[in-house]
Parts: structure tokens; C-alpha cells; sequence
């Protein structure tokens, strides 16, 4: 790389960020593929309404152990993963991970599932994943890293919406557990055999700080409470617009009608957003306009579900600002947390996450049976406000000292 060029990614940085975003994006597929047809689903299992109602709390529960598995064991594999290295703990993971979505495609019942989703949660990579990114690229460039990482999950997203329910009529829920399991073992070889090992200068194998102050570092906890209330949003939206949409006459196979275009904007939007702000360091001043923009955004859920239509443009006004924020949030935390704390700190970041994909599941599930959907973009909106105030204190990461002549090759 030349010294005119310290924004541009080498090869060896591309196919690290392109091969592990595929790794992170195959994870992700286990949660997204549910997330359309999982509700519907769950009110015909067998043995289900025999004994008691699956109803919109015991589908976001099941939704949500997920993210409560990931939760817990985010921090541990974090850890290990700067103790014995990134690719082991990658592949261990995914194992985990493939093991759950067998057994929930054997199951037929709402426990078995539960448990089969809780099993796939428990396969904790994402910190190991993002923290290896964080090692496999410079500063300048590790905002774009993440965005890869971003757009990666969104077009998961946006792919599972559309072959969701194609899937879902084709094999059935259970085959959609059963083809997750197939990706993840197809993800351990990407891990083994395509991400490139990190530059050895850059590998972090020892903690150099106390993990409490990492834990309890004040720039990085308002960056955690950020991530908990965004995946807590999100779980809570599609516990709720599914079933909404049927009420409408959509069918659940022509979802993704609304969805995609949704999707499609948040990318369109995203990039532009991203590049202004990393160029000019204003990152968490755009992080914090984004926040602003879908509190407003969630009360305009509460008072426009009246049609697909106003739907459709409210879930594009949605994934404009998660996707944003999807890719913002993970590079600030590999940019302020300490070098030889970079996975026990992605650990704790997405811990949070995970809890708040738990907490949005069953809390939405339970707002929605108690009172109203209305009410639960009420909460929404009022958990970003939260995250907002939270906000006011953080500073821009200081730029790197490193010179564009360091770069990897």
C-alpha cells in the first residue's frame, strides 16, 4: 500500500473481512431464517395447544433463548479466544452451533425447539469473529471491515426473508433448523481452510488490563447499552409485524414483498453514511443522529400500522438506522478498547447484544399479549431515548497513530 492510499484495504485485509463476515453471516442465518415464519409456525406444533397456548410469549421466548445463550457465553469465548487463539474457538463454536440445529430439526415440540435454540446460542463466535477482524486489519480501514460485517448480516437478513417461507412450504421449519446446521458446518471449513491467519504483530493473545475495567469502562458501556437496546428492537419488531401482517391477508409467503425493499434501503442508505463519517471522524456523531432518527421512527410505528404499505416504509425507515448501527457500533468498540483486550471486550459487547435479542423477544412477546403491539413500539422508542441520554458522554475514538507505510500485506 502507498502512502497516498491509507483508507484503501490491501488483498490479504479484504479477504480476511469478506471471509469472516461469510463465517459471521452464516451464523446469523440461524437467527434470521426463523424470524418470518417461526410465529405462524409455532401455534401448529404438536402437543403445543394440547397442553397450553404457544402464544406471542412463549414464540418470543423461544426466540430469545437464543440470544440469552449467546449471551452468557460471549464473554468466556471472548476470553479464550484471545488465550487460544481466534480459528479454535471459531470452530468449536460452530460445532455447538450445529449440534443445536439438529436437534431443534428433530424436534416437535415448542420445548424441543427451545432447547435446540438455546444449544445454537451457545455456540458464542460472534466476539471471536469480530475480534479476529480487529486483528486482521488497520485502524484506518476496520470501520469498512465492519461494515462488511454489517452489510453481511443484512443480506442475510434480507435473503432469509425471501427464501424463508419458500423454505418453510418446501421442508418445514425443521428443515430450515436442519439446513442452518448444514451451513455452520460449512462455515468451519471457510475458518479452516479460506480466513487468512492474522499478522503475527497484531495477534493478541494475553490480557493486559483487569477484565473489570474493561467491563466497567465508561466509553465502552455506553457503547454496550447501545447494542443491547438495538437487537432488543429488533426482536421485539418481528415478534410483532409477522402477525400483522397476516391480519392484513398478506400471506406469509409473500412477506418478503415487504421486507426486501426494507432491507434494500437500509443498505442504500448505509454506505454513504458510514464513508462520510469514518473519513471526516465523526462516527459517533452520526451514531448519535441514527439514534435520534428511529426513536422518531418507532412512535411512528405506534400511529401508522394501518396498512402494508405504511408498514413497508416504516421497516425501510427501521433498517436504514439498524444497519447503520449495526456496522458503527462494533468497529467503535475494537477502536477504544484496549489491543490486548479487544476480544474480552467484543466479548462483553456482545453479550449485551445477545442479551438484548433475549430480553426484545420476550419482553415484546409479552407486551403484545398484555397490551398491544402500539405499546410495544411505545417501549422501543422509549429504550432509545434511554440509549440516546447514555450517549451524550462518548467521544471519538482518536485516530490512529500508525502510518499508512505499516500496512499489511
Amino acid at each position: 500500500m502507498t502512502q497516498s492510499a491509507p483508507w484503501r484495504m490491501t488483498p490479504r485485509e479484504k479477504k480476511s473481512s469478506i471471509s469472516l463476515a461469510g463465517i459471521f453471516a452464516l451464523r446469523m442465518l440461524g437467527l434470521f431464517v426463523i424470524l418470518p415464519v417461526f410465529a405462524i409456525y409455532a401455534r401448529e406444533l404438536p402437543g403445543g395447544n394440547d397442553e397450553f397456548m404457544v402464544d406471542e410469549f412463549m414464540v418470543g421466548l423461544t426466540l430469545g433463548i437464543y440470544g440469552l445463550a449467546q449471551g452468557i457465553l460471549q464473554i468466556p469465548f471472548g476470553a479464550a479466544s484471545d488465550r487460544f487463539g481466534r480459528k479454535p474457538v471459531i470452530i468449536a463454536g460452530l460445532l455447538i452451533f450445529a449440534f443445536g440445529s439438529f436437534i431443534a430439526a428433530c424436534s416437535g415440540s415448542i420445548w424441543g425447539i427451545f432447547f435446540g435454540r438455546a444449544l445454537q446460542g451457545a455456540g458464542a463466535i460472534s466476539a471471536a469473529v469480530t475480534a479476529f477482524i480487529s486483528d486482521s486489519v488497520r485502524e484506518e480501514v476496520i470501520t469498512k471491515a465492519m461494515a462488511m460485517v454489517g452489510a453481511s448480516i443484512g443480506l442475510t437478513f434480507a435473503v432469509s426473508l425471501v427464501i424463508a417461507p419458500l423454505l418453510s412450504d418446501l421442508w418445514g421449519v425443521p428443515g430450515i433448523f436442519a439446513l442452518t446446521g448444514l451451513l455452520a458446518l460449512a462455515a468451519i471449513l471457510v475458518a479452516k481452510f479460506v480466513v487468512p491467519d492474522a499478522p503475527q504483530h497484531l495477534r493478541t493473545k494475553t490480557s493486559g488490563k483487569p477484565w473489570q475495567e474493561i467491563l466497567l469502562d465508561h466509553q465502552l458501556i455506553r457503547l454496550n447499552i447501545g447494542i443491547f437496546v438495538l437487537h432488543a428492537c429488533l426482536t421485539a419488531v418481528f415478534v410483532v409485524i409477522p402477525t400483522r401482517l397476516l391480519e392484513m391477508n398478506l400471506p406469509s409467503e409473500h412477506h418478503w414483498w415487504v421486507y426486501l425493499p426494507a432491507v434494500t434501503a437500509g443498505f442504500i442508505v448505509m454506505a454513504p453514511l458510514i464513508i462520510l463519517g469514518e473519513k471526516r471522524g465523526k462516527m459517533v456523531r452520526i451514531m448519535k443522529l441514527v439514534i435520534g432518527f428511529l426513536t422518531a421512527a418507532f412512535v411512528l410505528f405506534a400511529y401508522l400500522m394501518h396498512s402494508i404499505w405504511e408498514i413497508a416504509f416504516l421497516l425501510g425507515l427501521f433498517f436504514v438506522g439498524f444497519n447503520v448501527l449495526e456496522a458503527t457500533l462494533p468497529s467503535l468498540i475494537s477502536k477504544i478498547a484496549p489491543k490486548s483486550d479487544k476480544g474480552l471486550a467484543l466479548g462483553i459487547y456482545n453479550t449485551l447484544q445477545n442479551f438484548g435479542l433475549f430480553a426484545g423477544g420476550a419482553l415484546g412477546g409479552f407486551i403484545a399479549r398484555e397490551w398491544s403491539a402500539e405499546a410495544v413500539f411505545f417501549t422501543c422508542a422509549f429504550a432509545m431515548l434511554l440509549w440516546l441520554a447514555s450517549a451524550i458522554g462518548l467521544k471519538e475514538p482518536e485516530r490512529s497513530s500508525r502510518k499508512p507505510g505499516e500496512a499489511l500485506n
